[in-house]
C-alpha cells in the first residue's frame, strides 16, 4: 500500500483525478470503479473539468459503480445512477451503454449480484477502482463482519451507515435499510485501487484502515492485501498515522511521483 499525504483537501482531490486521467489516457479502453457520496463530487468536478479542456477522454471508457440501494428506481434522486448522472456522467464525452450500476428494481437478489459479478468479469475485469471509506471504515456497503472474500450481493446496511447517509433523504426515514454493493473479494479483484480520504472527522477509521489489522470489523483495512493500492489523504484525515514521516520521504523520493508533486 502506498499513503500519499498531500497538504490540503483540494490537493489530495487534484491528485486523486490526475491519476485517474492518467491511467485513461494510457489505455482509453478503461474499465473504471466508481464510488459516490460527497468526497468524490470534487474529484468528479475535476474530471469533468479535465475532459472539457480535452485533457482526458472517456468516449471508449466503461464503469461500474461500487453499489445502488435496493428499492429506488434510477430516476429517484436519492439513487446512486441519479448521482452519477448528475455528478459526471451527464457532463463526459462517455457512452451512456457503458456505465453499469446495481439495478436496485432487481427482483430476483442473488441473480442480480451474479449478473454485475459477470458483467465485470467478462469486461476483463476493473482497471482502476476508486474507493472512499465511511466513519466505520466500510468500503462500498461491505459493512462491518463482511467477509473479506465476499462478492457482489444485497447488504443490510449498519445504524452508523443509516444515521450518515439519511440525512440526504427527505425524510430521512425514507432512506432504503439495504444495498446492492461489490464484495471486498470484487474490489480486490481490480488492477489497481485508489482510496481518497479527507477531513478529520477520518483520522481515526484512516488510521485503523492503514496501519491496523487486518479485519473484517473494518473492511477498508482490506486493502494492506492489494498488490497495487494507493490512499490519498490530506492532512486532516493523515494526522493518527504513526509513519507520516516515512509517507512522505517516500512521495517525495521515489520516481514513480515525480511527476505528481
Amino acid at each position: 500500500m502506498e499513503v500519499i499525504i498531500r497538504p490540503t483537501t483540494q490537493d489530495a482531490v487534484n491528485l486523486t483525478a490526475r491519476l485517474i486521467a492518467d491511467a485513461i489516457n494510457a489505455k482509453p479502453q478503461f474499465k473504471l470503479g466508481l464510488a459516490t457520496g460527497a468526497t468524490m463530487e470534487a474529484v468528479y468536478a475535476d474530471l469533468v473539468a479535465m475532459n472539457k479542456v480535452g485533457e482526458v477522454d472517456f468516449s471508449r471508457v466503461t464503469t461500474f459503480n461500487l453499489d445502488e440501494y435496493i428499492g429506488l428506481p434510477p430516476e429517484d434522486k436519492n439513487s446512486y445512477r441519479y448521482y452519477m448522472n448528475y455528478h459526471l456522467f451527464n457532463h463526459i464525452n462517455i457512452d451512456m451503454r457503458n456505465t453499469n450500476l446495481p439495478n436496485g428494481m432487481a427482483e430476483d437478489e442473488v441473480a442480480e449480484g451474479r449478473r454485475y459479478e459477470e458483467a465485470i468479469r467478462n469486461c476483463g475485469g476493473i482497471d482502476l477502482q476508486l474507493l472512499g471509506i465511511g466513519s466505520d471504515g466500510h468500503i462500498g456497503f461491505n459493512e462491518p463482519i463482511s467477509s473479506l472474500a465476499s462478492r457482489t450481493r444485497a447488504k443490510a446496511l449498519t445504524p452508523a451507515t443509516y444515521v450518515q447517509n439519511s440525512v440526504y433523504f427527505n425524510p430521512p426515514e425514507s432512506m432504503p435499510r439495504r444495498a446492492f454493493t461489490m464484495g471486498v473479494g470484487t474490489i480486490l479483484d481490480a488492477k489497481r485501487i485508489v482510496m481518497l480520504i479527507t477531513g478529520s472527522k477520518k483520522a481515526g477509521i484512516a488510521a485503523q484502515a492503514i496501519e491496523g489489522p487486518v479485519t473484517s470489523m473494518v473492511t477498508g483495512s482490506a486493502l494492506q492485501l492489494h498488490p497495487n493500492a494507493v490512499v490519498i489523504l490530506d492532512e486532516g484525515s493523515a494526522s493518527q498515522l504513526t509513519q507520516k514521516d516515512y509517507y512522505n520521504w517516500v512521495f517525495a523520493n521515489e520516481p514513480e511521483w515525480a511527476r505528481y508533486r
